[in-house]
């Protein structure tokens, strides 16, 4: 007999990728899309209040903000599910520390970038990383995006600074640079640094270039439309739909994951 369709609900439901993955869901005959839900107290249009929308649903995918995904990851292990898809960026220390708690207790996929070409780009870059000797290659991390994003730099810009730091076996926290601005001084060898654009309607745009005397190496990827965030989204829900708990990332989901 054919399976029954994964029960979804959306969270942020009015924001524009919950408009999206409201419409992709609906569109996907494996999924079945339970409830819809926004900030408390905002009902009407088809909404429900979040306790209503987790009681129908196995799974929330939950593209809000990085408190709201922290406290609704809580929420979800405190009551012992539904499974979570969470797209937001932007974490501090201690919001990533309850969603690795939460995670004990229920499912949670949780990435800077639900795209399948993105995540092919965080591969390659950890494989040149390593090739490159930091001594010889300066690391830039660039992105841009539209002007309504609010956290910089982007998840998917950190994901890729965590590569080329994972390629060359330091943490990132320790040799990154987020800022340049005055009197800089010369660049240190080691040093990952990021540069941000804002503006305008840009979906997604990253690069990593790495630098050496007499030449340039550069990797990058260009988002053209958020479906494509959506569709990655719908691969995780389908993926970690009924696993065992743990925070599982886009690179479990597309099996490039250690097994």
């Amino acid at each position: 007999m054919p399976q029954p369709p994964i029960r979804i609900a959306i969270a942020g439901a009015l924001g524009r990728m919950g408009r999206q993955m409201a419409d992709a869901v609906r569109a996907d005959p494996r999924l079945a899309l339970a409830a819809r839900f926004h900030r408390p107290g905002i009902v009407g249009d088809g909404l429900v209040s979040r306790e209503e929308a987790l009681a129908a649903a196995d799974l929330v995918i939950d593209f809000t903000t990085p408190a709201a995904s922290a406290d609704l990851a809580r929420f979800c292990a405190a009551r012992g599910g539904p499974a979570l898809v969470i797209g937001s960026t932007g974490f501090d220390a201690t919001e990533l520390a309850d969603i690795a708690e939460a995670a004990k207790i229920i499912a949670i996929v949780r990435s800077g970038s639900f795209s399948l070409g993105l995540n092919m780009l965080v591969g390659l870059v950890e494989q040149a990383a390593t090739a490159l000797d930091p001594e010889d290659w300066d690391a830039e991390v660039f992105e841009a995006h539209h002007r309504h994003k609010i956290d910089a730099p982007s998840g998917t810009a950190l994901m890729l600074g965590q590569a080329v730091a994972g390629g060359r076996k330091v943490e990132l926290d320790a040799v990154a640079r987020r800022v340049r601005d005055g009197v800089t001084g010369a660049r240190p060898a080691g040093e990952i640094g990021f540069a941000v654009v804002r503006g305008g309607s840009i979906v997604g745009e990253h690069s990593v270039s790495f630098c050496t005397e007499g030449e340039t190496v550069t990797l990058s990827h260009a988002a053209g439309d958020r479906i494509m965030f959506a569709r990655g989204a719908i691969a995780a829900a389908l993926w970690v739909a009924g696993r065992h708990p743990g925070e599982y990332d886009m690179r479990d989901v597309l099996g490039f994951g250690a097994p």
